[in-house]
């Protein structure tokens, strides 16, 4: 399950709660949804997310025994996409806290919102679907796409497996920066969020300026990119 608070600085503060993996199967990702529209409905001039966790991970991906479960894998793995069309189209800029893995649909999760910080000392970046034999969906190679401009990081992390570790990915341009311990990771979240809350920007101009540097992924997430009059 997740919490949803907002600060005095106009800061909403998602928490993913417990101390598990945080393994995303349908009551997770109900909960993520249900704290995200609130936020959304909540949102005035000059709002941030910001999206953490309690325990030893981020997110560990889907709940595996969830997915065995299902009908289909693939159908499964749609789930989370409701989740990324919400944040590619919050009004309001995002950051993720990776305190822990974040690893398969737990960094899909975390690339989307617009920063990541990590940890240095824990945790990795980590698709785990070429190790384990299931096919991408589509919004996981456009979202990647989107997001990281590299071929050769994309390679690495899409067709090697690769677990990224926190100064690793600032190199690789995949996160914005690693801090040494949770302290530091809240620290720094938390100024960057309220850096970015004292622009007082209008959330509905913020999103559509987002939406329209990733048209591959809107189509893919069937989000529509609006033209705004100059007010």
């Amino acid at each position: 399950m997740c919490t949803l608070e907002k600060t005095g600085t106009n800061i909403f503060i998602l928490t993913l709660t417990g101390a598990d993996e945080h393994r995303l199967n349908p009551t997770l990702i109900d909960s993520i949804l249900s704290a995200l529209r609130q936020a959304k409905s909540q949102a005035t001039k000059g709002s941030v997310l910001i999206t953490r966790s309690r325990g030893k991970f981020f997110s560990n991906g889907f709940d595996l025994a969830w997915a065995q479960a299902a009908s289909s894998k693939p159908k499964a793995m749609e789930l989370l996409k409701p989740v990324v069309a919400e944040l590619i189209s919050l009004p309001m800029p995002t950051i993720a806290a990776v305190n822990g893995h974040a690893a398969a649909a737990g960094l899909i999760l975390a690339l989307s919102h617009d920063y990541i910080h990590m940890k240095r000392d824990r945790g990795v970046l980590y698709m785990s679907e070429v190790d384990i034999g299931l096919p991408f969906p589509d919004y996981f190679t456009a979202l990647f796409r989107a997001k990281v401009g590299s071929p050769s990081v994309l390679r690495d992390v899409l067709l090697r497996g690769a677990k990224v570790k926190g100064d690793e990915a600032v190199r690789r341009g995949i996160v914005e920066a690693a801090h040494d311990n949770e302290e530091r990771l809240s620290e720094a979240t938390m100024r960057l969020g309220e850096q970015l809350a004292s622009r007082k920007w209008l959330g509905e101009i913020y999103k559509e300026i987002r939406k329209s540097l990733y048209p591959e992924l809107c189509g893919v997430l069937g989000l529509d990119h609006l033209i705004i009059a100059k007010l």
